[in-house]
């Protein structure tokens, strides 16, 4: 089975690549959540993720000609992806980072007694669950470039050690080692402060108009309750085994997958509109 959708996926580039839009539209139909997931667990923002999976994209197309079926289509995309996004320089937290002592501080010592209602009459659970899913997220920002990427492919996709080491270009063992490491770096933290997902005593009800006042949500834009789930199985196709590396698999439940914007699909279906797909064909 796994062979005949491989053959499947190469037939489809080799008719993307001389021309047939409707089998390029097939092939990025196929990754273009992933790639989105992928942007926004990486860089931390709706607004950054959408930039960088239209970047992707493009790249994706424009260097199809050069997927020569060595590895899985999605690993050769991962591939693509990653690299682009561990370079990206234009995302917010490439301007503010963060880290992990600075969110401790916040958590500990910010003033969230003396700030007014800021909710604008939206209800405070979907705001709670708004800056939970925010701030779990903003989080991983904490991390290095590399050990965040290492920890959304092994944590959110699942990724087997031999794709993920192929997708990163280190061993299998090095990519273990360093998914347990930093998967039990983040479970430390949330252990410590968060009271959602650990036992510290931060609680997202008790800060949602600090979160408002420094910007963190937008109560009239709310990208993570507002925006389709997909189903958590939807986008791991880079899987073979994941194997057991912990037993923290739940604490890292706010791991969502999220369809990816309207607005990137219809960056794509222009795109696609406005070429002869000439870019794409091969030399």
């Amino acid at each position: 089975m796994k062979k005949e959708k491989n053959e499947e996926l190469r037939a489809l580039v080799a008719k993307a690549t001389a021309g047939d839009k409707e089998a390029l539209e097939t092939l990025i139909a196929g990754v273009q959540d992933i790639v989105f997931n992928l942007s926004l667990r990486m860089l931390g923002t709706f607004a950054d993720a959408e930039d960088a999976t239209q970047d992707i994209l493009l790249k994706m197309i424009t260097h199809l000609s050069s997927f020569r079926g060595e590895s899985a289509f999605t690993t050769w995309v991962f591939r693509i992806a990653s690299n682009h996004l561990k370079s990206y320089k234009k995302h917010m937290f490439a301007r503010y980072p963060l880290s992990f002592e600075y969110y401790g501080d916040d958590i500990e010592n910010g003033n969230i007694q003396d700030v007014p209602d800021l909710t604008q009459d939206v209800e405070q659970g979907i705001l709670a669950e708004e800056l939970k899913l925010s701030c779990t997220n903003v989080m991983l920002q904490c991390l290095d470039v590399e050990s965040r990427c290492i920890f959304i492919l092994g944590t959110m996709f699942q990724v087997d050690s031999r794709i993920a080491g192929d997708i990163l270009g280190i061993t299998p063992e090095a990519y273990r080692q360093r998914l347990s490491r930093v998967r039990r770096k983040m479970a430390d933290f949330l252990g410590q402060y968060c009271g959602e997902y650990g036992g510290g005593r931060c609680r997202c009800k008790d800060r949602v108009n600090y979160a408002i006042q420094n910007h963190r949500i937008d109560p009239l834009h709310l990208d993570y309750t507002e925006s389709p789930e997909l189903p958590v199985g939807a986008i791991v196709q880079v899987k073979n085994a994941m194997e057991d590396i912990d037993n923290l698999s739940q604490d890292f439940s706010f791991c969502k997958p999220y369809q990816s914007p309207e607005r990137t699909k219809r960056m794509i279906q222009e795109f696609l509109n406005s070429t002869q797909l000439s870019v794409i064909k091969n030399p």
